[in-house]
């Protein structure tokens, strides 16, 4: 079966298949959680799994399961094995695949953890993961087996669970989106700093349309993950701590670039706590961070600009949201001109239909639209603005400015707002 062919079947059986599946009839209240190895360089890709993991309680959504919420750059298809039908799916994005953007991946193989949460099946499942080039082809696949009564699952969470506050809690964790903000670089005696620091960053978070309007729908739980050293690893000043997730500056050579690839070491640290979408707050002053659509948010949390930077990366995390700034005039190898981007607030106009075309009047709206002095810090003033995706030019985004693109800006666009609404509405109806 060719790679095309295999990523057409899985969507064909994914429609296909019922709609509104009973979670009771596939699924334990129990997460499978995978830990898999993405490897290899810009021709050839590869995943591997490492090891299955398995913890009580599942609190992920338990409708639209065998729907996506976006496309992502990857994808995990659960089929059950007797009948063949779609039972869960979901999709990511991932530092490896960003990673081979970068001209590094044309000489050099390299290999990144990569950790994803799943319903616990009742019954044989077989689980499917693939990978998107930028041009939305699958560049890689990997299938294997799950056998619930499997010796080799390791259970986790039952002892040794890192100590934790909830900072809002709305419900039990199967009715709500549960956030964990975790801490980085944070040694014991840091520890009452930090849960101070998670309560700024929820609090930013929700001071943001549409997650304010949401609240109910939110449980937030600040994880005391302490460290040996305080603060975090600057490579490019030489600098090197040991910290509980390993993070560090200057990822793919760039300053600013806060993230970790010790997926691993994020999900043993939350084991035992029902959680979906991670928050990392680093222990520094130095300005950077990183998101990650459906892995985590890594930010700084003493720099001047943390909380417009947390409120950002968690836009790029949990809604799939797209950079909105530009700083170059050359095509971004993450952004070809003639492939419309799957995120939901950049367009490359090749299929503008399924972005805000019907937000604007299309036949009395230039393209590109005009900033203006006036408009130039407009979240608001809806249009086709040409600079985004890193990109000048070839690529659009819908409002002067947003949270999404500056820190300066006081409130994502409405794009980016009704985006977030719909996942929301996703994971909670």
């Amino acid at each position: 079966m060719t790679k095309a062919f295999l990523s057409f079947f899985l969507g064909l059986t994914m429609y296909t298949s019922a709609s509104g599946q009973e979670f009771d009839i596939f699924f334990s209240n129990k997460t499978l959680r995978a830990d898999y190895l993405f490897t290899g360089n810009k021709k050839n890709q590869l995943v591997v799994l490492d090891e299955l993991k398995s913890f009580d309680g599942w609190a992920g959504r338990r409708t639209h399961l065998n729907e996506l919420p976006l496309d992502g750059n990857g994808r995990i298809t659960m089929t059950d094995k007797q009948s063949g039908m779609v039972i869960y799916t979901t999709s990511f994005s991932s530092l490896f695949q960003e990673w081979l953007g970068e001209a590094e991946s044309e000489y050099l193989s390299k290999g990144y953890e990569n950790t994803f949460l799943m319903p616990f099946p009742k019954k044989e499942a077989v689980v499917t993961v693939e990978l998107f080039n930028a041009r939305r082809e699958v560049s890689t696949f990997f299938s294997h087996t799950v056998k619930p009564d499997d010796i080799l699952i390791k259970e986790i969470g039952k002892s040794n669970i890192t100590p934790h506050r909830y900072l809002m809690g709305n419900g039990p964790a199967d009715k709500c989106i549960d956030v964990v903000i975790m801490a980085e670089g944070y040694s014991k005696s840091d520890i009452e700093m930090f849960y101070k620091d998670a309560t700024k960053a929820c609090n930013a978070i929700f001071s943001h349309s549409p997650f304010k309007e949401n609240k109910k729908h939110f449980n937030v739980i600040a994880v005391a993950s302490e460290s040996n050293d305080s603060g975090v690893s600057i490579p490019r000043e030489k600098i090197w701590k040991s910290t509980a997730v390993s993070s560090h500056f200057d990822t793919f050579y760039s300053d600013r670039y806060l993230t970790s690839s010790s997926v691993n070491d994020i999900h043993d640290l939350l084991a035992g706590i029902q959680y979906e979408h991670i928050i990392i707050l680093a222990n520094t002053d130095t300005y950077g961070g990183g998101g990650i659509y459906n892995s985590f948010t890594l930010t700084t949390a003493h720099h001047s600009m943390f909380e417009p930077v947390v409120v950002h990366e968690f836009g790029h995390s949990f809604g799939g949201l797209a950079d909105e700034y530009a700083y170059t005039e050359a095509p971004s190898p993450l952004y070809p001109y003639d492939i419309e981007p799957w995120e939901q607030n950049i367009s490359t106009l090749v299929d503008f239909e399924s972005k805000w075309k019907d937000m604007i009047d299309i036949d009395n709206t230039a393209i590109p639209t005009k900033v203006t002095k006036s408009n130039n810090k407009s979240t608001t003033e809806i249009g086709v603005y040409q600079g985004a995706g890193y990109s000048m030019k070839g690529i659009y985004r819908p409002t002067p400015d947003c949270r999404m693109r500056t820190n300066e800006a006081k409130a994502f666009c409405p794009v980016c707002q009704r985006a977030l609404q719909r996942l929301i509405d996703f994971y909670v109806k």
